[in-house]
Formats: C-alpha cells, structure tokens, sequence
C-alpha cells in the first residue's frame, strides 16, 4: 500500500521550476549585476575586449564554484531529511538524519525527525511485540478462534478451532466460510447455542462475535465456547438433588409401611378374640403414608410437566379481584391496581397469585396465633406498571423469609402438610410468561413482600414472537 502511494505521488505533475533551478537563477540573478558592472569598468578603462571576456570566464568559474559549494550545503541536507522521512512512511526506521545539532535551523528539524523515527520504532515494536502476544495467546488457548473479512473469507485459525472443526491452515485459510461449512457459526446470534458432532456425538458451543478492522477492512472475530461440559454438569447436580429427595420421600413413606405390615403379620396368628383395633390402626398409618407418598408424586408431576402458557389478553383488575375473593380465611385488601391488560395464560396466573396469597395468609394467620404479633394478621394486593411489564405485589405481615437460599429448592418446605412446590411452580410459570418472580422481606415492616412482573399486552406484530418465547421456556426440562 505504501508503494502504491509513492507510485502515485511520482505520477502528479509539478508546476514551476524545481528547488534547485529556483536555487540557481537566484544565485545567477545576483550575479549578473556584478558581470554587467564589471564589464561596464572594464569597458572603461579600455581594457581589449580579449581581456574581458577572460576576466568575466574566470569570475564565471569562481561564481559556479560558490554556488555548487552553496547548493550542496542547502540543498544535500534537505534531500537527505527527505530519505530519512520517505523511510519513515516505508516504515524502515533504521535511517536517520545526520547533522543533528542544536541551535541550527537544519539541525533542528533534523534533530526533531530523529526523534520521531525513535518514537515511530518504539511504537512498532511494541505493536509487533502486543501482536506475537495475541497469536501466541490465540495459538494457545483451548477455545476455537476464526476471523472472517467482509467477503466472509477465513483469515485466522487457530489449532483448537483446527482439532474441533477439522480444518487446516495451510489449506483453509482464503476459503470461504459456506465452503468449508462455517456459515452456520457467522449467522448465530452473539452468544448464540449451536451443535458440533463429532465421532458421533453432539457437543454444545456458545458462540461469541465481534468485530474489529484490520487495515480498514472490517472483519468478524467468532471465539467458541463449550458449554456442554458445563451444562451436563448441572444437569448431573439436578439430577443428584432429584433422587436425593425422591430417595428421602420414599424412604420416609416405605420404612412405616414395611415395619407395620411385618407387625401385623406377625399378629395374624394371635388374634382369636376378634379385636381388629391393632389392625386397623396399622391400616390406617399404611393408608395415610401411602396417600402422602401419592400427594409427593403428583405435586411433582404437576411441577415437571407444566404445559406451555396460551397467552390472551387478561385484565388485570378483574384478575387481582378474582384472585382476592377466592380466599375465604381471611379478608384479601386490594389496594390500586392500574387499569392494563396483561398478555398472559389467565388460568396460570390465576394459579401463580392463588400459591403467593395462600402462603401469605398462612404465614400470617401461624404468626397471629403463635403470639408472635398483637396486630391483625393482613395481606394485601397491589400493582404497578413499570415500562413494558406489571408489577403485581403480595404483601403479609407474617415472620417473612427465615431462610432465602431454599425459597425455590424443589419440594423444600417448613410446613407441616406442604408440598414444597408452590413458589417453584409460581417462579416456574412467570418464566414462562416472560416475566419473574421475586420474594423478600419487607423494609421498615414485618412480613414479607412477593413481586412478580408480567409482560403488559402489546401490539399484534409483537405477540407471536412473545407467545413462541413462552413455548420454548415451557419446554425447558426443570432443575
């Protein structure tokens, strides 16, 4: 490029004289008064013509030797200075600029150039040094790296984008990405899931893009991230937790059971009064362990196979009333609620507001008559709409949270006949519904305060696009 640029700097025309001819007719400008006026004496005096034309050759030689000797001290320093800078713009910084004096005016300026070469080479030496950093890094690190230019060109690889896409420098790079299947991987999303199969197997890589322009040319950087390893890690720990507490359920139903069957098989033989009391009492504890064994497994039905939420308008005023006067226990206050409607499933929400107030009454009312308040046990219903969602608030005046790290553990629960899948199935459905749910203790208040945001309804060219992202969180296997 930077031959080219000299290339075409030699083909604009130059107007005038150039720096040495201006040089020589100033020199030949001042001295051509002094010839006429010498000759003019010369002419005086009468001195033969002869004479003069030898007087005026031998001042002519005299004249030239100056100016050559003038010439080559202005104009040498110069044409080197102009070497020296035009290495510079080749980026050879081995030149510099003799003569570099102080106090001079072209020692100065040789002086000032010298320098800049001295900056220059620094700076390219430490942008050589930062870029042998980076392809080392890049040549070491565990995670495929690609460039791609805007012609969609491969132009870097690295041995582990090599080892998991089976490429080959020497042989790929300049090909395209639709060549060598890579496209898939330039139209992903930033941080985009896609599947690599290899020997059989499928791995899960996030994909990282950026951009950046290497001599002006834009190009797009692709880092690959596997995220397999991570995810089968979790789904290792989910699993864990799972059969820990199916294992603790179970074992909690069947150890009763089997110790009060073998009892009474063991009284089969003995009883000859016909005195059934041991029986049935034996059968009722089997018959209750067994029910709360059942009640265990379709709460975790219920929990592992919510369907996808069919989103409609919903109303929220009529929702929130509704929802407060399903409770019969205790008196629900709605406080203002924003005239909006929600896009949402009305009978899954309906069921997320049911779980929260249930378990505000409940906190409330345990709290009232253990003593541990005078007051009157309260919950309340609020609302808000904050940008594109609605806040629906869930206030008591309960205990509130004792222990927030298990508040969404899958059938964690303080209370003597629950379940331990309420607040995961809320949390559960408001995901779905592209929205959240939050639970903390009140400030400046005993209790405790539930949150949960709902998308608002939007305009007709927005709700496919909502009602499918509902879809595919539905679908999400569960922790």
């Amino acid at each position: 490029m930077a031959s080219d640029r000299r290339f075409a700097r030699k083909k604009i025309p130059t107007e005038g004289f150039r720096f040495e001819a201006r040089i020589k007719m100033l020199i030949a400008s001042l001295c051509l008064p002094i010839f006429i006026l010498i000759a003019i004496l010369l002419w005086v005096e009468r001195v033969s013509l002869p004479v003069i034309l030898g007087v005026l050759a031998a001042l002519a030689l005299v004249v030239l030797l100056v100016a050559s000797i003038f010439i080559e001290q202005v104009v040498r320093p110069l044409q080197t200075l102009a070497n020296v800078v035009a290495a510079l713009r080749e980026e050879d910084f081995s030149f510099r600029a003799r003569n570099a004096t102080p106090k001079d005016a072209l020692g100065e300026l040789a002086i000032e150039i010298n320098e800049l070469a001295d900056t220059l080479q620094s700076q390219r030496l430490g942008a050589l040094e930062a870029v042998a950093l980076l392809r080392r890094v890049i040549l070491e690190m565990d995670s495929p790296v690609m460039a791609f230019d805007q012609e969609c060109a491969m132009r870097v690889v690295n041995p582990a984008a090599e080892r998991v896409l089976r490429l080959n420098a020497t042989r790929d790079l300049g090909r395209k990405a639709s060549e060598l299947g890579l496209q898939r991987f330039l139209d992903e999303p930033d941080e985009g899931i896609a599947i690599i199969e290899s020997q059989g197997q499928q791995t899960r890589w996030m994909v990282r893009k950026n951009t950046f322009r290497q001599r002006g040319i834009p190009h797009t950087l692709l880092v690959l991230s596997d995220v397999g390893a991570a995810l089968r890690e979790e789904e290792r720990a989910a699993w864990r937790r799972l059969i820990r507490v199916l294992g603790h359920e179970i074992s909690n139903s069947l150890a009763p059971i089997k110790s009060i069957a073998g009892s009474l098989r063991l009284r089969v033989g003995q009883v000859a009064d016909g005195n059934t009391a041991d029986f049935e009492r034996g059968l009722n504890v089997i018959e209750g362990r067994a029910e709360s064994l059942n009640r265990f497994v379709q709460a975790y039905r219920q929990l592992a196979q919510l369907p996808a939420p069919v989103l409609r308008r919903v109303p929220l005023q009529a929702l929130v009333d509704r929802v407060a006067g399903l409770e019969t226990r205790l008196r629900i206050e709605v406080e203002e609620v924003p005239p909006v409607d929600l896009m949402a499933d009305a009978d899954q929400l309906e069921q997320l507001l049911i779980n929260l107030v249930r378990n505000g009454i409940e906190a409330a009312l345990s709290e009232h008559e253990e003593g541990g308040q005078s007051g009157t046990p309260e919950v309340k219903i609020s609302a808000k709409a904050v940008g594109a969602f609605a806040s629906v608030f869930v206030e008591d005046n309960g205990p509130g949270i004792a222990n927030p790290g298990n508040l969404f553990v899958p059938f964690y629960t303080t209370k003597r006949t629950g379940t331990g899948v309420g607040l995961v199935l809320a949390r559960q459905i408001a995901e779905a519904h592209n929205g959240s749910l939050e639970l903390r203790n009140r400030t400046g208040a005993r209790g405790c305060q539930a949150e949960v945001r709902i998308p608002l309804a939007m305009e007709r060219d927005s709700m496919e696009s909502m009602k499918a992202s509902a879809e595919q969180n539905a679908r999400e296997p569960v922790e």
